[in-house]
């Protein structure tokens, strides 16, 4: 079971539909002033942050119900639930801990590669102990250390970039873990597919410092 958070003012909506399905089982609609953003499953309910309204939603998983809406104290990017806490992105190079229940905010993760920052983080995901993000605008997925908040892999994912000449904002912008090691769901913005994708150990990029920034 799969699901989606679409954005886009007047757009936007959570979606909910079993791996491959053209039609989703259950679907709701966001105020047309809320801008969706990255979701995230907290036992039977799912968080869904917005990106520039400061608030968050509590929705019930399976009816996808509304259950409340919640002040936010940034702007809402990435969200993922990681070891007894919940992660979240702005776009910084910083990730927020926070509480699972409240989205109260524990701590601060500082993202460095080599030592410099790495901005741009984009949605979220937990697996293998790490924690995964996009890089916005970019083909990279990074694997952080969420203890030092260190760049422990960086992923090319160049081989499932769709072209969408003429659309700037058809970008990678969605990453999902599924059972298999190291297996994950990947697309973007405005994308026609999504894709299953196996990582595979290879040298570093030759250019990391387009990470940087």
């Amino acid at each position: 079971m799969v699901w989606e958070s679409s954005g886009g003012y007047g757009e936007s909506a959570v979606r909910r539909y079993p791996l491959g399905a053209r039609q989703p089982e259950g679907q709701a609609a966001l105020p047309a002033d809320l801008f969706g953003e990255g979701i995230c499953p907290v036992g039977d309910q799912m968080w869904q942050l917005t990106w520039r309204e400061r608030v968050a939603l509590r929705w019930d998983a399976w009816s996808l119900e509304l259950v409340e809406t919640i002040p936010f104290n940034r702007e809402g990017w990435g969200i993922c639930a990681a070891d007894g806490m919940v992660l979240t992105s702005d776009g910084t190079s910083e990730l927020i801990s926070r509480d699972p229940g409240t989205l109260a905010p524990l701590g601060r993760i500082e993202v460095r590669c080599d030592g410099e920052r790495v901005t741009e983080l984009n949605d979220l995901e937990w697996a293998g102990g790490r924690v995964w993000a996009n890089l916005l605008g970019k083909r990279y997925l990074v694997g952080i250390d969420p203890g030092s908040g260190e760049v422990t892999d960086i992923v090319d994912a160049k081989a499932v970039m769709e072209r969408h000449w003429g659309d700037p904002e058809a970008v990678l912008n969605g990453v999902a873990a599924l059972p298999g090691p190291e297996e994950f769901l990947l697309t973007g913005k405005n994308w026609r597919s999504m894709y299953h994708v196996r990582l595979a150990e290879d040298r570093v990029p030759e250019e990391p410092a387009q990470l940087i920034g």
